[in-house]
Order: structure tokens, then C-alpha cells, then sequence
């Protein structure tokens, strides 16, 4: 399929308040490590992490990092790897424009998880190839906003074009018909790979040789699955800043430290570990009644 035939994807958001959030469900199946087996493939674009800057790691796959990766590789053939939980839909919209567009054919393999974003990000490939325990996830928009009924109502409203536009390029991609795209998002699918090239989501199925596993940020994972426990708990927002950012001052960055030494990577692990013990006796203490 040609890009060119693929909708565009509207842009923008309502405030800088209103963000998607990643799916707990979606972080619990997530495997970070898995990667592509070939590590010296030219001309690839790699999205292993969470979709839009994540302000409690300071990571996360932006539109602004794969425009750069696009401007670096130039006009051409570009592979495009993904194992993503999801994460702001509006910055995966920007990312699938951004491929949608680019002059050269777009190859997206799939090699664990193109969850919410990511999925709408996997759609943009000329070709889209999937790994047969690979899986896709689509569903609607998912935010975490405030304030009163009409507020709520407005975002609400605003947010129905962004689905439907959403649906469209599942639409057009699998050629479902927009109902069925509609119940599928409704009812949060995940669609595995065989499945996946069925309903048309992909074209084929990866070998099991280009999927690998490789080193992960288990310290910026950590800190997200924490942070949707704390919230998901109804714990404030600025309770569970306030006690993420405890968190990480008190395992420093056990990712960047102690990379190539066990021995460091050991402690780093332990300081974790203690650094979580105290967090969660934090969540327990909030949650029980006074």
C-alpha cells in the first residue's frame, strides 16, 4: 500500500493540560527489551519507548526526535522499528504524518508491542510487517484532564474527531468498514500478529530471526508503571509527582551509572529496590482510611 493513500492525521491539541496517558494493561504487556535482531540495519528509525516526552524520565519517542531522524537520513527507503506501550495520541499522529509524508518507501516492523499511538505510528508503512507474537492494540483516545461538567463535555466533543480520524486510517489501511473499526476501538482490541494480517492491520508476518532482545531502561519503566499505579489509585497528581520525584532522587540514575559493571548495576538494583519498598509503603499509607 502507498502512503499517499493513506488520510492525513489532524493536528494539535485542546490545552497544554490535556495529555493521553499510556494504558496500564498496555505497560503490563510490554516487553522493553525486545528489539530488532539486525542492530547494524542502515537507514531505521527505532521506537522502543513510550510515544511523546515523559517529563518523570526525560525520554520518550517525540515527533521532533524522527523528524530529525528523517531530515538525517534523506529522501529514501526507511525502516521503521517498533515495540511501544503508547502514549500521546497527538504526538503519534504528528509521527505518522511525519512517515506518511516522507519521500521514500516506509517499512514498519512490528517486533513486539505497537500499542494505541504506536498502532496509528505502525499504520504510516508502505508495507507493515508484524511479529507472529507480536500485537497491535487500538482504542479511543485515553486522557487525563480536569474540571467541571461543561469543561468535561468540551473535551469530550473535541476529542470525537480525533477518534473518528483515528478510525479512518485503520479504515483505509485494513479496508473494514468505518462500524467495524468503530466497535473494535470501543471495545480496546488487541490484535495479535497472524490476526493482524487477517484483518489487513499488516501485510505479513516478520521471521522470527529479526526479532532480538537487548538492554532496557528498567529504571525509566519502573518509573512509569509506578506512576499509573499511583494514579489509577486516585491518588492527586501533585501527591504522585511529588513522591515519583522522592523516588528518583533517591535511586540518583541507576540506568546511566554503573553501565558496563555488574557490581555497580547490583547496587544500582538495590537502591531501586529500596528506593520502591518505600514508595509503595507511601501509596499504602495514602490509601488506607484515616
Amino acid at each position: 500500500m502507498s502512503m499517499k493513500n493513506l488520510p492525513a492525521a489532524p493536528m494539535g491539541r485542546p490545552s497544554a493540560s490535556v495529555r493521553c496517558e499510556i494504558l496500564p494493561r498496555a505497560l503490563e504487556r510490554w516487553s522493553p527489551e525486545v528489539r530488532a535482531a539486525d542492530r547494524d540495519e542502515d537507514r531505521a528509525i527505532s521506537i522502543y519507548d513510550a510515544i511523546g516526552y515523559d517529563p518523570w524520565t526525560g525520554e520518550g519517542v517525540t515527533a521532533k526526535r524522527v523528524a530529525g531522524a528523517l531530515r538525517s537520513l534523506g529522501k529514501g527507503p526507511v525502516t521503521v522499528n517498533i515495540n511501544s506501550p503508547g502514549g500521546d495520541m497527538f504526538e503519534g499522529l504528528a509521527i505518522y504524518n511525519l512517515l506518511r509524508e516522507h519521500e521514500g518507501e516506509v517499512n514498519v516492523k512490528v517486533l513486539g508491542l505497537a500499542a494505541s499511538a504506536g498502532s496509528v505510528i505502525a499504520m504510516a508503512g508502505d508495507t507493515v510487517q508484524i511479529a507472529r507474537a507480536g500485537f497491535l492494540m487500538i482504542h479511543n483516545a485515553w486522557v487525563v484532564t480536569m474540571g467541571n461538567r461543561n469543561d468535561l463535555r468540551e473535551l469530550a466533543t473535541w476529542l470525537e474527531p480525533f477518534d473518528a480520524a483515528m478510525g479512518d486510517i485503520y479504515a483505509v489501511r485494513t479496508g473494514l468498514e468505518s462500524k467495524a473499526i468503530a466497535k473494535l476501538m470501543d471495545s480496546e482490541s488487541w490484535i495479535g500478529g497472524a490476526a493482524a494480517v487477517e484483518q489487513g492491520f499488516a501485510d505479513e508476518l516478520l521471521a522470527s530471526d529479526q526479532v532480538g532482545r537487548g538492554s532496557s531502561n528498567a529504571s525509566a519503566s519502573a518509573v512509569r508503571r509506578l506512576e499509573a499505579a499511583l494514579r489509577n489509585s486516585g491518588m492527586p497528581k501533585s501527591e504522585a509527582m511529588r513522591l515519583i520525584s522522592e523516588f528518583k532522587s533517591s535511586v540518583g540514575d541507576p540506568a546511566g551509572g554503573g553501565e558496563g559493571d555488574p557490581t555497580e548495576r547490583g547496587r544500582s538494583a538495590a537502591i531501586a529496590t529500596g528506593a520502591a519498598s518505600s514508595l509503595s509503603a507511601s501509596l499504602l499509607s495514602h490509601l488506607q482510611p484515616s
